[in-house]
């Protein structure tokens, strides 16, 4: 059995490092029962509502491995059920329902990609993987209408996309209701100690809190942590704005991916992104030159995901590519089947553009280079030639064959 560690110092360590905002009910006595000795059952869950994932999620895992390593038993819960239900948090229409075949797919993705973060092959005291469809899908109509019981609707419309919603006359969806009682019967099916999660989801834990005070007359403590909002615009990690740094990439994307992050993100980036002591992430946020400071950040992380060697290796790239303005060393190559194309039908054809009005949009903006010459005339007849290397911004490259 895995020894409970109730070192003040590596506990307040994990407490203070600024990925915690708000521990309920409240922090000391949060601190109190850490420091009890006890094991305690942590979990956090997670809709997997997409196959991907950036860095703000991954803190999340990095966060519940220092409970694991204190020596707590830690749960990550995939709401292969609730992920079918749609949270509503932050939306401001329903969400659209995924089949399970979908979510399943997305979980599977979610676990390799997870792997670097969390020790599974920890033999004692292991992480441990659970779905919330075992115990929703068993649920009868009998039972929701219980767990409906313990709230009101009154309750419910106190979250803000709801209220929000009301006062702008849109539709809110019954199946929206319950998606809060799924998230708090969790907590009651595990019969948990702690819930982490992100400040977007402490109205669906402190309900969990109160449903399993009521069914098991057991008082669970809620941990939130940071969303990692850009400290300046507010704005979130997203694949659709292009604004996050993704684990399902290779060790040069990941490099650039954190190189082109503004440098407000830096010193957040460092304390919940890497294993950096915060005594050391303010002596480096100290130097003058924020860009060496991203690059100890871009090299740190990378090496986390894959190994320090490709950390290295990227980092040379990076510099060959921005700082020397050579191409990269390694371009894939892409064969192409006719020998004459507009550059707009080009870059969709080598998936360097998803729709012709992006391509003309890089266009205009100047994104696109042919053998490293500008192309600045969206109309443009392409001749094709063998090893064209064709870049679009300033990290994707192409190179042709016919």
């Amino acid at each position: 059995m895995t020894k409970v560690i109730i070192d003040s110092n590596k506990i307040d360590e994990v407490l203070n490092r600024g990925t915690i905002i708000e521990i309920f009910p409240t922090k000391k006595e949060f601190r109190e029962k850490l420091l009890s000795g006890r094991k305690l059952r942590f979990y956090i869950g997670f809709d997997a509502t997409a196959p991907t994932l950036h860095l703000s999620h991954a803190k999340n895992f990095m966060l519940m491995e220092k409970f694991r390593k204190l020596g707590h038993e830690v749960i990550i819960l995939f709401g292969d059920f609730t992920a079918r239900i749609g949270d509503p948090t932050g939306e401001s229409s329903s969400r659209n329902q995924l089949t399970r075949e979908e979510v399943l797919y997305n979980v599977k993705e979610w676990e390799r990609l997870i792997k670097p973060l969390m020790d599974f092959d920890d033999k004692k005291n292991p992480p441990r993987i659970r779905y919330n469809h075992d115990w929703l899908s068993k649920l009868t109509i009998e039972d929701l209408i219980n767990l409906a019981s313990n709230f009101t609707v009154q309750q419910m419309i106190e979250r803000d996309m709801f209220s929000k919603r009301l006062k702008e006359k849109k539709p809110i969806y019954l199946h929206e209701f319950l998606y809060p009682l799924m998230q708090g019967y969790d907590s009651v099916a595990m019969d948990v100690d702690v819930e982490v999660c992100g400040t977007d989801q402490i109205f669906n834990a402190l309900l969990g809190r109160n449903l399993l005070k009521k069914m098991k007359g057991k008082d669970k403590f809620v941990v939130a942590v940071t969303l990692m909002e850009n400290p300046k615009t507010g704005e979130l990690m997203s694949k659709s704005n292009g604004t996050g740094v993704f684990l399902d990439t290779n060790s040069q994307d990941m490099f650039g991916q954190i190189m082109a992050q503004p440098d407000e993100m830096i010193e957040t980036l460092f304390i919940n992104c890497t294993l950096i002591s915060l005594e050391e992430i303010s002596k480096i946020m100290k130097k003058d030159n924020p860009r060496d400071a991203k690059a100890k950040l871009a090299c740190e992380i990378v090496s986390i995901y894959f190994s320090e060697k490709e950390a290295k290796e990227a980092e040379k790239e990076f510099e060959k590519i921005f700082k020397d303005k050579k191409s990269p060393s390694d371009i894939p190559i892409i064969k192409l089947s006719k020998k004459k194309y507009n550059i707009l039908d080009l870059l969709l054809e080598i998936k360097l553009a998803s729709s012709k009005s992006e391509a003309k949009r890089l266009v205009e903006q100047g994104g696109v280079k042919i053998d490293d010459k500008k192309i600045k005339d969206w109309q443009k007849e392409l001749e094709i030639k063998n090893e064209m290397i064709i870049q679009v911004g300033k990290r994707k490259f192409i190179k042709t064959k016919i």
